[in-house]
């Protein structure tokens, strides 16, 4: 195609004046259109309170919460009372209400998620107290129970990673869910130092609950020098996919795998930021060497486009152990990757 003086006077009569809002492909305007002012100005990233991806604050009463008009609550848990190693990932949801610029439009999935969906930052779990984890997990289970009671589906931000059996106490009440679970390890590790409630074992305890099909669940990404504490993975059906194997097996192959495994049911999406390698985000306290990319996970995430899911979680992001912010800004990226595709779950646009 030739490059002429017509073709340039078309586009200086289309683009040479007006705004960046002036938008004319359809799929992009209706996102400019609620970001641009008239005059083209729109709100600056870096201003404001910040909140998850930016999007609406609600403020909720902790005595009569009232989630009723919400398809998604996006709820933070700053507690780290279950690590086993570095403690910090408490300050996980501050940094991620703190990065700027996610979203809003996802060019993949084709979405605009906090316009498209009925979705608040709720605040974070009214916790009773600083000190106590079981104590904790039972207002996490109480928390995420209404929100469930209310019809709307939540999206949590730890914290370590025990966070994810009170919310799958709440979420699989009903009946079992099963999960997609991308993390370095797969935590379904037995009781240490006289406990069980810790962020090695979550997934083992949600199993024995009666909330958690291990049948529909699989974990992708696993490695490090704890194999030898996961045998109930294997013992109870879930379907485990080493980082090691992720290569040969490349990224599409391993997403219709997740997909055979949970099928059409109702699922849950755990995501560990220890999954990633830590040259992507050394921010956390269980950090393995030999995990994926950002740019893998990016894939194997936006493959499952159409999962019913029901509720997520992105965990373990502890920024003081990276100066740079790229693990709480990798924390924040899989955050809208999740409630993007919750634009297309049946479990939750089919209720509106």
């Amino acid at each position: 195609m030739d490059w002429t003086d017509e073709k340039l006077a078309a586009l200086r009569a289309r683009y040479g004046a007006g705004h960046g809002g002036d938008i004319f492909d359809e799929r992009f305007r209706r996102v400019a259109d609620r970001i641009f002012s008239a005059s083209g100005t729109r709100l600056a990233p870096y201003a404001g309170l910040p909140t998850f991806l930016d999007a609406p604050y609600r403020q909720v009463d902790p005595q009569n919460p009232d989630f009723t008009d919400l398809q998604v609550a996006i709820v933070g848990m700053p507690m780290d009372l279950g690590v086993t190693n570095r403690p910090g990932s408490r300050f996980g949801p501050r940094a991620v209400r703190a990065i700027e610029r996610i979203g809003p439009y996802n060019h993949v999935l084709d979405c605009a998620p906090v316009y498209e969906l009925a979705v608040a930052d709720i605040g974070d779990v009214p916790f009773r107290s600083r000190y106590r984890l079981e104590q904790s997990h039972e207002d996490i289970e109480a928390w995420i129970g209404r929100i469930v009671a209310a019809g709307a589906a939540p999206l949590s931000v730890g914290g370590d990673h025990s966070i994810s059996h009170p919310i799958l106490k709440a979420v699989g009440r009903d009946r079992p869910v099963g999960m997609i679970h991308i993390d370095a390890h797969c935590d379904t590790s037995g009781a240490f130092d006289g406990t069980k409630f810790h962020h090695g074992g979550p997934f083992r305890n949600a199993v024995l609950d009666g909330v958690l099909d291990p049948t529909r669940t699989i974990q992708i990404g696993i490695r490090g020098s704890a194999e030898y504490l996961w045998e109930f993975s294997y013992e109870a059906g879930m379907t485990v996919i080493h980082a090691e194997e992720m290569p040969a097996m490349g990224i599409p192959a391993i997403i219709e795998k997740a997909r055979q495994v949970v099928g059409d049911g109702p699922t849950y999406l755990s995501f560990d930021i220890d999954s990633l390698d830590p040259a992507f985000a050394p921010g956390t306290g269980t950090p393995e060497i030999g995990g994926p990319s950002t740019r893998e996970v990016l894939e194997l995430v936006r493959g499952l486009k159409g999962v019913n899911l029901v509720g997520g979680d992105v965990v373990e992001v502890a920024p003081q152990y990276d100066a740079t912010t790229n693990t709480a800004h990798a924390g924040a990226q899989m955050l809208f990757e999740i409630l993007s595709l919750m634009v297309f779950s049946p479990s939750i646009t089919g209720k509106r």
